[in-house]
């Protein structure tokens, strides 16, 4: 399949539109559709709605992208799992149509995934974009229910432009005329730029800090919007973080007309793997009973900082990354806000990763961040030699959603 395009990422619409006519246009016979852009947060905020639709009652179809273990996690049919056997003859149906023609591994999978999303029944289809917005696969929809824009910020500068304006206008493609959008914060020019298009394609938005607000008080979470205040549970997803994603999410069920049940579900009930998950189960974690095993997939200097933000609420105790990144990434930004928070750094290189950063590499940033820092061969071995020197730590693996699949798939 990886042998489809040359390009792993070539942001165009023109491959996905040729295939899904060639499909019969089954992205026009989705349940309504829900499509959520931004940064960071964007799995987070869709796990929320998720969970507040089917409290509920409603039946929800999926897409999410990267997968961390195993492929077909990024396709959820009406609240399952897609079934490997059913995933591959979807797959074997869209190679098929495209009779060999150039198109990428996402672009395929996306256009399986609607396919799946047309012929079974649901109420609700979320879209997650892969990359971007305006040129993103999922972007073939002509008339959602609701867009989402979470928090924009720098990061695949190589295809979405330089700077936040520029990332932000990229993101905010998904805008289509008259359908409302949530937005959640963003810096003053990430704001511009969403506004620009709003008002290009007349599309209602519905602004963090203008129409719906959040914060916590008290060890709980308060929303408000022109409907009324609700006073919550905090977000079962841990970080301080999880708050404005968690107010998205909220602002997206309002505007769909759901109340306190599908608020309180949203912030409750939520699951969304990697993201500051807590293993005590698996060969991993009982190899280090004594630790405190954490798994981020955070990789830019948002989710850095994010990361960061969270480490500093916990209760205090030794703490030391277990890190791996892409050379894609800026990991001077990401490790910096984190060097504050840990007492070391372990490097490792990403198994079966052809775009690792070598574990020498980040090693190296991490001594130019101000960490203590040293390599090893690979998760375990550092694992083990973190043990061995303080049994009684919080051990946080992070990094990147490669080296977190890793982790999971190798973990059970």
């Amino acid at each position: 399949m990886m042998t489809l395009h040359p390009k792993v990422i070539d942001l165009t619409l023109g491959r996905v539109e040729r295939l899904l006519a060639a499909l019969g246009h089954p992205e026009n016979g989705l349940p309504p559709v829900i499509h959520v852009a931004g940064t960071n947060g964007k799995g987070s905020t869709q796990a929320m709605i998720r969970a507040g639709l089917e409290a509920e009652g409603e039946t929800v179809h999926a897409y999410t992208s990267p997968h961390l273990a195993r492929f077909h996690e990024r396709i959820r049919l009406a609240g399952e799992l897609i079934s490997e056997p059913a995933l591959t003859a979807l797959l074997d149906e869209c190679v098929a149509a495209n009779g060999g023609e150039e198109i990428t591994f996402f672009e395929i999978t996306t256009c399986a995934a609607f396919l799946a999303f047309s012929r079974t029944p649901a109420d609700w289809t979320l879209l997650e974009v892969g990359l971007g917005g305006r040129l993103d696969a999922t972007n073939v929809v002509a008339k959602p229910a609701l867009t989402i824009i979470t928090p924009v910020s720098l990061d695949h500068q190589q295809y979405l432009g330089e700077t936040v304006r520029e990332i932000a206008g990229e993101k905010a493609g998904i805008l289509k005329r008259g359908v409302p959008c949530v937005v959640g914060p963003q810096t003053e020019e990430g704001l511009a730029a969403i506004e620009a298009r709003a008002a290009a394609v007349r599309a209602p938005l519905f602004t963090h800090g203008e129409h719906w607000h959040v914060w916590e008080e008290r060890g709980r979470m308060v929303y408000q919007d022109e409907n009324g205040l609700l006073d919550l549970p905090l977000p079962n997803l841990p970080g301080p973080h999880q708050i404005q994603n968690a107010g998205a999410a909220l602002a997206a069920l309002r505007l769909l007309g759901f109340g306190v049940v599908a608020a309180e579900a949203a912030v409750t009930k939520a699951q969304w793997p990697a993201r500051m998950q807590r293993l005590k189960q698996g060969p991993l974690a009982a190899s280090a009973p004594s630790v405190e095993l954490w798994l981020d997939g955070g990789h830019n200097p948002a989710g850095g900082e994010a990361l960061a933000a969270t480490l500093a609420r916990m209760p205090r105790r030794p703490t030391h990354l277990i890190c791996g990144m892409l050379n894609t990434k800026d990991i001077g930004g990401y490790l910096r806000p984190l060097a504050e928070q840990t007492d070391s750094l372990t490097a490792v290189s990403i198994p079966g990763e052809k775009n690792t950063l070598p574990a020498e590499e980040t090693r190296d940033a991490a001594l130019k961040a101000g960490m203590e820092a040293t390599t090893a061969p690979s998760v375990q071995a550092a694992l083990d030699a973190i043990v061995a020197r303080d049994p009684a730590a919080r051990v946080l693996i992070c990094g990147s959603l490669y080296l977190a699949g890793q982790v999971l798939k190798e973990n059970g």
